[in-house]
């Protein structure tokens, strides 16, 4: 019987992964960018892959976590909403550096005629959280682009604040060996100092095979989520590049 998951954090994290290229969000990253990004030599062109929203929801409902659990597929509404809210959001947001805000706005701008699904588990002994979105475009081309925008942000973005409504949050990143079966690839280690002091951990693995994204987010306490959990989101990743 698979665990009941918060609404309102599943709906987030999976919000932030769904643009897949770098820490959370559509062929990009989230507010936790991806570091160690690797690209693959480009190949012949083909016709490119197209995936509908179906397609990608089988892909997710295939995955099984560290512990062999099956992952809870979030519905297209719960993300959709969490999309529009995101964007609300970030109108009032204040982001410094500035040059981070491109993260968060490919993070909530999802190009026209994409597909998206996203699947949960909880880890209650441990208190964490793992959340994969599989996200697919009509042009490869396009991936690219928002990959590459919030790659080229990553240097300047190891340290980044996000304040809302007087609330602030302080995100310390960095780089973290992913190796990843994918034409291009990101992971990151980040630690977000929340407004009460209080410290979580957030590891994110992206890959990008043609018009096909794949991000794992795994969240906890710092105790609980540290580097050593790349290789787990690693292997959802490639398990969902590979289904696709």
């Amino acid at each position: 019987m698979h665990r009941r998951i918060a609404p309102a954090a599943l709906t987030l994290t999976a919000v932030i992964a769904v643009t897949g290229c770098g820490g959370a969000a559509p062929g990009d990253s989230s507010t936790q960018p991806g570091a160690n990004s690797s690209s693959a030599p480009a190949a012949t062109a083909t016709a490119a892959k197209t995936y509908s929203n179906e397609d990608l929801t089988s892909i997710v409902s295939g995955l099984k976590d560290a512990q062999g659990q099956s992952l809870t597929v979030v519905p297209a509404a719960q993300i959709d909403q969490g999309l529009i809210a995101a964007r609300e959001l970030l109108k009032t947001a204040v982001i410094t550096p500035k040059a981070c805000a491109v993260l968060a706005d490919n993070n909530s701008q999802v190009p026209e005629g994409s597909t998206y699904a996203a699947g949960a588990s909880l880890a209650a002994k441990a208190k964490t959280a793992t959340i994969v979105t599989v996200f697919a475009v009509k042009d490869a081309a396009v991936m690219a682009e928002q990959f590459g925008k919030s790659d080229g942000a990553v240097g300047n973005c190891s340290t980044f604040t996000v304040e809302l409504e007087g609330q602030k949050i302080t995100s310390d990143m960095k780089p973290i060996e992913a190796d990843v079966q994918a034409d291009r690839s990101l992971g990151a280690l980040t630690v977000q100092t929340l407004p009460t002091g209080q410290k979580q951990a957030m590891v994110t693995v992206t890959g990008v095979k043609g018009t096909l994204a794949a991000t794992a987010v795994k969240s906890g306490a710092v105790n609980a989520v540290t580097a050593a959990s790349a290789p787990e989101l690693v292997q959802l990743v490639n398990a969902a590049l590979a289904a696709g």
